[in-house]
C-alpha cells in the first residue's frame, strides 16, 4: 500500500523503529470525537452515551469512541454535542491555548474541527476569523460552525496573502494547519496515498512557506502562532519551520506541552533534506531548538502521524490592534423593531451586540469586528433570522446558539423522537402557540411552531434525514 520512496525515506528516518511504524497500518485508526463544551457540561453528555471509552489525553474533551455506536448517526450530532475529530488534529489547539476575549485566526480552517474546538476555549468572547481559500470547503467550514453553535466567528474565503492586507499585526494567536502531502493520514484514506509523490512533498514545503509567511505579518508582536500538519516528510515538517526561522529572526520557537507518545521533532532529520534551490544559504543552517516542535507517531499513540510548532513572535502585547479598514459599523437597533419583539416574546436573555443586516437577513456581530469592506464572507458572527413584514422568523444557527432553559418555550425529544424531527416530519404537542426551541434530551436542535396542537417542523429542508 505504501510507496516504495516513502517507505525508503521513512526505514532512514525511524531506523530500527520502521517495522513497529509499518505494522501500525495493518491496525483500524481509532475512532476519537471532542464533546463540545459550548453545549455544556463534558460529564453530562458522557452520561447521556453509551458509545465514549478513553478520553484522549492531550483534549479534556476529546473521547475516542465504539466504531459501532454510530455518533454521527445520533441526533447529538446534528445538535453539535460533539465534533467528529481525529484524536491527533486535537493536538495543535491544545499548543495554541486559545483564551476568552482574544482574536484569534484559523488560516486553513476548513472543514472546522480545529475552529470549533478554538471556539470552544473562547466561551463565545472575543473575534474568532475562520478562512478557506477554496469555496466549496469554505461552505463546509461555515455549516461546521454553525451547527457547534458558534456565535463570535468571521468566516472568509481568501488567500493568506490577500488576508494579510487586511490585518497587518492584528490576530494575538494564529493557527497555520497548513496543506500538506498527508502522509500521517495514510491509513485512514487511500486518496492520500494515491496521490503522494516526491514533487508533492516538495511543492507543499514551498507552499506552507508562503502562508507562513502570510501568517507572520498578521500576528501581532508579543503574539503566538502553531504550525501544523499531518505528514512526516522532514521538509514539509522542521524543514518548514527553519526556514522560516531563518527569515524571521523575530521569531522563536516555544516548548509545547508533550504527552505519552509524543516525541520531540528531529534536526538530524534535515541531513538530507535541506538542500532545495526555493531556500536561503542561511536556512540551510539546521538549528538544534527544531527540537521543541513536537511529532506524534502513529505506532506509538492512540492517533495518526502529526507535527506541530510553537512560535511566538518577539514585542509586547500593548494597546488595542485594528484591521486595514476600521470598525464595522453596526445597523440601527431602531430598525430591527421585529427582531426586539421576537427576542422579548420568545428568549429569556438579551443578545447583547450590534446588528449587521444583508438584505432581509440580521446578523449579530462578534465584538469589534473588523470592517467587511473588501472582504468575502460566508458568516459574519451569529444570524439571528430573517426580517420579514410585520414578523421574525429565527435562523436555524440562532437555535443552536441557545440552550433550553434560554427559550421561553421550549419541546423535548426522546433520541427516537428527534430522529422523526430530524426526517422533516411534524408531530402533536399541546401549549401555547408560537416559536419553541425543540431541543433532544436537553440540547437543542431546531425551531418548531405549534398552532392548533400541531407542532410545524422548521428544521432546514437542506438538512433533513
Amino acid at each position: 500500500m505504501l510507496p516504495e520512496q516513502f517507505r525508503n525515506r521513512m526505514k532512514q528516518m525511524l531506523k530500527e523503529e520502521y517495522p513497529a511504524f509499518e505494522n501500525s497500518y495493518a491496525k483500524p485508526s481509532c475512532q476519537s470525537l471532542r464533546i463540545n463544551e459550548l453545549k455544556g457540561d463534558v460529564n453530562k453528555v458522557c452520561g447521556k452515551t453509551d458509545f465514549l471509552e478513553d478520553r484522549v489525553p492531550w483534549a479534556e474533551d476529546g473521547y475516542y469512541y465504539k466504531e459501532e455506536g454510530r455518533p454521527g448517526k445520533h441526533p447529538f450530532h446534528e445538535a453539535g454535542v460533539y465534533y467528529i475529530q481525529e484524536a491527533s488534529a486535537m493536538a495543535p489547539v491544545m499548543a495554541l491555548q486559545p483564551k476568552a476575549g482574544e482574536k484569534i485566526l484559523d488560516l486553513c480552517a476548513a472543514p472546522g474541527g480545529k475552529s470549533t474546538q478554538i471556539a470552544a476555549a473562547m466561551k463565545g468572547q472575543g473575534l474568532l476569523v475562520c478562512n478557506e481559500i477554496h469555496s466549496q470547503r469554505a461552505k463546509i467550514l461555515s455549516e461546521n460552525i454553525e451547527r457547534m453553535g458558534v456565535v463570535n466567528a468571521l468566516v472568509t474565503n481568501h488567500e493568506p496573502a490577500v488576508l494579510e492586507t487586511h490585518f497587518q499585526e492584528y490576530f494575538d494567536r494564529i493557527l497555520v494547519d497548513a496543506p500538506c502531502s498527508g502522509e500521517g493520514m495514510f491509513r485512514k484514506n487511500e486518496e492520500a496515498v494515491k496521490e503522494w509523490s516526491p514533487e508533492n512533498v516538495s511543492m507543499c514545503a514551498g507552499r506552507q512557506l508562503d502562508i507562513l509567511e502570510s501568517a507572520a505579518g498578521m500576528l501581532r508582536p508579543g503574539g503566538t502562532m502553531v504550525y501544523s500538519t499531518c505528514t512526516f516528510a522532514p521538509s514539509e515538517d522542521e524543514g518548514t519551520i527553519n526556514s522560516f526561522l531563518a527569515e524571521h529572526l523575530e521569531f522563536s520557537l516555544v516548548e509545547i506541552p508533550q504527552f505519552a507518545g509524543m516525541e520531540p521533532g528531529n534536526p538530524a532529520y534535515l541531513k538530507n533534506s535541506c538542500d532545495r534551490d526555493t531556500i536561503t544559504e542561511e536556512s540551510r543552517k539546521i538549528r538544534n531548538e527544531l527540537t521543541k516542535t513536537v511529532r506524534l507517531w502513529p505506532h506509538k499513540l492512540k492517533g495518526e502521524g502529526h507535527f506541530m510548532a510553537c512560535l511566538r513572535k518577539e514585542g509586547v502585547l500593548t494597546g488595542e490592534t485594528f484591521s486595514t479598514g476600521g470598525v464595522q459599523k453596526g445597523f440601527p437597533e431602531g430598525e430591527c423593531r421585529e427582531w426586539l419583539e421576537f427576542e422579548k416574546q420568545y428568549l429569556r436573555k438579551e443578545l447583547a451586540g450590534q446588528y449587521l443586516k444583508f438584505g432581509d437577513q440580521l446578523y449579530l456581530m462578534p465584538e469589534n469586528m473588523p470592517s467587511l469592506k473588501g472582504l468575502k464572507v460566508l458568516r459574519a458572527g451569529l444570524h439571528l433570522g430573517t426580517i420579514k413584514k410585520d414578523r421574525f422568523e429565527p435562523s436555524h444557527a440562532l437555535a443552536l446558539s441557545l440552550r433550553p432553559e434560554e427559550a421561553v418555550l421550549t419541546h423535548d425529544l426522546t433520541v427516537k423522537e428527534a430522529e422523526e424531527y430530524l426526517s422533516g416530519q411534524t408531530f402533536q404537542a399541546e401549549g401555547e402557540k408560537g416559536w419553541y426551541l425543540i431541543s433532544v434530551e436537553g440540547y437543542s436542535l431546531g425551531w418548531g411552531k405549534l398552532a392548533g396542537g400541531i407542532m410545524k417542523n422548521h428544521y432546514p429542508k437542506g438538512l433533513r434525514k
